[in-house]
């Protein structure tokens, strides 16, 4: 039983000597990205435990829809990883993406729309057109 605890107290993030109680929501969170591999899981957050529901957080229809058809898979994983009863189902919400803080830049020379025009040839007709219109 010694061994279990250490098991349950690191997946926790707790210490394997300390009398800390390993909470249901911290074991189910912690277990998502074994139950559902890493690059799956790189998609789809685990959120929280609302009673014995898992919220899974995605980034759009398209996963959630998918991770529907595979729920059953997941909580057979899940159950694996941390024991029966503690997940019974997963629910599966569209969150927004965080969008991380971005700088201003700053552009000392005013942005000539000519230099938008990949090819060379037709940046040279254009800026000569456009030179003659303004002359």
């Amino acid at each position: 039983m010694d061994q279990a605890s250490r098991i349950l107290a690191k997946w926790a993030g707790a210490s394997a000597t300390g009398t800390e109680l390993v909470s249901h929501e911290r074991l189910a969170v912690g277990a998502w990205k074994k139950a559902v591999g890493k690059r799956l899981a790189d998609r789809a957050r685990a959120v929280k435990l609302v009673r014995d529901r898992l919220v899974v957080g995605v980034d759009d229809e398209v996963w959630q829809k998918n991770l529907w058809g595979l729920r059953y898979q997941i909580l057979k994983n899940l159950e694996a990883a941390i024991g029966p009863g503690i997940v019974a189902s997963v629910e599966f919400r569209i969150l927004p993406q965080k969008i991380e803080p971005q700088r201003e830049t700053i552009s000392l020379r005013p942005v000539d729309e000519a230099d938008l025009i990949t090819d060379p040839g037709l940046r040279r007709i254009y800026r000569n057109a456009r030179r003659r219109e303004t002359a």
